[in-house]
């Protein structure tokens, strides 16, 4: 009886630790040049279709190449309108927010989500009359109030209004002093890390990623956080005065020793990474891809996403 009863609790805990807690819908997976794949990424929880829209540089397309998928279903006005709850902005780059602006004009009443430099840049510089209009509901009249700005203040969670999720904002150096920033949702206990364009602390002489691999530590040990979504910009072979507050596989690796050192290995192993912002420059990401699977001393779970696959995440 008690064999039995140690049997069912394994079960159960096994269970636990592999149960699906987000999926993920890749709208736009490359760091420039398509512009009809650009980095954007819908994140919920399984069997529900409120989402947050982690950057937004690729929307339309995306939808219409998850719908073909399968890995969402209506019509795409109905997912704009009805299912993308409101977005996520890292930074003020066009290829992480074109598509947020392009679709603007037939996009419903949301949120969006920033620290407050991007936020500004939004405002001074996208939504003004000279290079759209402004549906934002600060900035230059006309005010068409379609968008909510919400400053997120770093550290502290913030709810997603109309979803389960909730966000806390960190700050990162994308050529320092240049501020990019990484999103850490939440839902029933469970993180999910999603971090928009950053370098490696030692190219960038910042502590940025340090202080957040901290924050995370122990939410790693604790089994709570399973998943991070980091970009991986450039081969090996770029000189590193040449990434631009990007990183290579041998950079992403270099910081991920640095986070081993506060979990431990073991909490390490199996820890899934999606792969984001490869810039496709001819046989790049294939490069990528192949650089990073052949140096994997942490064996970590690499993720390499296709726009509109769906991808369960535990």
């Amino acid at each position: 009886m008690k064999k039995l009863a140690l049997s069912i609790f394994t079960f159960l805990v096994t269970m636990t630790c592999h149960a699906q807690h987000f999926d993920l819908v890749p709208l736009g997976i490359y760091g420039g040049e398509q512009e009809d794949n650009l980095s954007a990424y819908l994140v919920g929880t399984p069997k529900d279709t409120a989402f947050l829209c982690l950057d937004a540089g690729t929307i339309n397309t995306g939808i219409r190449k998850a719908i073909a998928l399968k890995s969402l279903n209506g019509s795409v006005e109905t997912i704009l309108h009805n299912q993308i709850k409101g977005y996520f902005i890292s930074h003020g780059h066009l290829d992480h927010l074109s598509g947020l602006i392009i679709n603007s004009p037939a996009d419903s009443k949301k949120n969006i989500f920033a620290i407050d430099p991007v936020l500004q840049i939004l405002q001074n510089h996208y939504f003004i009359t000279d290079t759209w209009i402004n549906f934002g509901d600060q900035g230059q009249k006309p005010i068409l109030g379609k968008y909510h700005y919400n400053s997120l203040q770093e550290g502290l969670e913030t709810q997603v209004p109309n979803t389960t999720l909730s966000l806390t904002a960190y700050e990162l150096s994308h050529v320092n002093p240049y501020k990019s920033s990484a999103a850490l949702v939440h839902y029933d206990n469970h993180y999910l890390l999603y971090l928009g364009d950053t370098g490696a602390d030692r190219v960038e002489k910042s502590d940025q990623l340090d202080k957040l691999w901290n924050t995370i530590a122990p939410l790693i040990k604790n089994k709570q956080l399973n998943s991070i979504l980091i970009e991986v910009s450039f081969p090996n072979n770029q000189p590193e005065n040449l990434l631009f507050g990007h990183l290579t596989p041998s950079l992403l690796l270099e910081e991920l020793l640095k986070l081993k050192e506060k979990t431990g290995l073991k909490n390490l192993e199996g820890l899934s990474i999606v792969v984001t912002h490869r810039k496709p420059t001819g046989n790049n990401p294939e490069i990528i891809k192949n650089e990073l699977l052949k140096n994997n001393p942490l064996k970590v779970n690499y993720i390499f996403p296709e726009q509109g696959k769906k991808i369960s995440l535990n």
